[in-house]
């Protein structure tokens, strides 16, 4: 990889800019628009269907917050914060949501100065009948991460008792505490499966009505699950951006969706992008089956193993390489786990179109906007500026139509 200058893709976001809460109604914000042509203009977003192409499909990530915030007390009484990242025993999300009495998670911790050893806890009541919530710290692993174990004595799930005493995590950078209209906003209409940690917030715009004119008119819908992590709000902090570690995220994907992916080769518009990661990440998994018989799920997709992958492999034969896999060995749903960095030289072979927020300064977000409209991305976020967009995860949205689009484009040389 050539080295990446982040500070290339910085921009002035007053925090002012910011936006704290969502507006009233979901489908009333604004829409930027840049068109194939390179035209920026705007609308509201509840009129988008006039500006997808025709008979594009919309691939949505069906994830769905996690109260993953947990307020725990010392005997001291003093205050420590534990955010549940990622289940480490059971060690998927299904099994460790169905746990009873014991479970280990992957965790940042708030306060983990003052929990140098033995167990935090947060006493509750459930019905007329009392109970405790403990933690130990059991290990660090990397960065700042802590392997944390919990006990429970209640009779029910680890999912049930972070419904009942977690705290929904929404971003730092929003500056204030956790509110009831979070419970409901910070969450998409359409989620189903809990495993985030942050909300895949393009898709925090669309409502059951645009949802159902959008078929109306012929857009076809799919649905992927990429539960996302924490680290996509950490900023890069190395000055070449490709020395950034990339966190990783777990996905699932439908042989059925992979099929209607390939079926709709050139006309497939991402919603958000942890789509686009989910999207772009499956080509690395049919070409490990055209090089070694099997797309080795256990084996995470590297940061840059995308860029591996000769360019005059298409989209479509390393998605039906994979389908061809599926479908021979009877996979229904491909779980798998990625940590695709996509930067500017990505080749895009899936996604033709996203709908997505504004990002933050010095981002992989960012730099994955502009892997996908080059050097346009400047353009598009100085139209935004000056027409009073609101910024980042309550921010509005903008539909953008790539500069090297889909499966049998190669890379526009800029």
């Amino acid at each position: 990889m050539q080295e990446i200058k982040i500070e290339e893709f910085n921009y002035d976001l007053p925090d002012h800019r910011i936006a704290k809460f969502p507006v009233e109604n979901r489908a009333e914000s604004k829409l930027l628009v840049r068109a194939a042509d390179g035209t920026i203009s705007h609308t509201v977003f509840n009129r988008i269907g006039e500006r997808l192409p025709e008979g594009t499909m919309l691939v949505f990530n069906n994830t769905r917050v996690v109260r993953a915030r947990v307020i725990m007390h010392k005997p001291t009484g003093a205050r420590v914060e534990v955010l549940c990242l990622e289940p480490c025993e059971p060690a998927d999300y299904e099994r460790a949501f169905a746990a009873r009495g014991e479970c280990k998670w992957h965790c940042i911790v708030g306060g983990l100065k003052k929990w140098k050893e033995g167990p935090v806890q947060i006493p509750f009541e459930d019905g007329d009948q009392s109970y405790t919530l403990q933690a130990w710290r059991e290990e660090q692993t990397d960065g700042s991460e802590q392997i944390v174990r919990f006990e429970w004595d209640a009779p029910m799930t680890f999912g049930q008792m972070l419904e009942l005493l977690g705290r929904l995590p929404i971003p730092p950078y929003l500056n204030r505490d956790t509110q009831e209209v979070d419970y409901t906003r910070y969450q998409t209409v359409y989620s189903k499966f809990e495993g985030s940690v942050a909300a895949p917030t393009a898709g925090l715009h669309f409502t059951q009505e645009v949802i159902e004119q959008l078929r109306e008119q012929g857009v076809e819908t799919e649905e992927v699950t990429l539960h996302v992590g924490a680290g996509t709000f950490l900023p890069v902090k190395a000055q070449d951006a490709t020395q950034h570690p990339m966190h990783t995220e777990h996905f699932e994907v439908k042989l059925s969706s992979i099929e209607s992916l390939i079926r709709k080769n050139g006309n497939v518009t991402a919603v958000g992008t942890t789509s686009v990661r989910t999207l772009e990440s499956l080509p690395a998994l049919g070409f490990r089956v055209l090089t070694e018989g099997n797309p080795h799920v256990e084996r995470v997709i590297g940061q840059f193993e995308l860029y591996d992958i000769p360019t005059e492999r298409t989209g479509v034969e390393l998605l039906q390489a994979l389908a061809d896999y599926m479908r021979n060995n009877g996979v229904e749903t491909l779980k798998a786990a990625t940590r695709i960095m996509i930067v500017p030289s990505f080749k895009f072979r899936v996604v033709n179109q996203i709908i997505t927020n504004f990002h933050q300064p010095k981002s992989t977000l960012l730099l994955l906007i502009s892997a996908f409209i080059g050097e346009e991305w400047r353009k598009v976020y100085r139209y935004a500026m000056d027409n009073d967009f609101r910024f980042l995860s309550y921010g509005d949205s903008s539909l953008l139509f790539g500069q090297n689009q889909g499966a049998n484009f190669e890379v526009s040389e800029k």
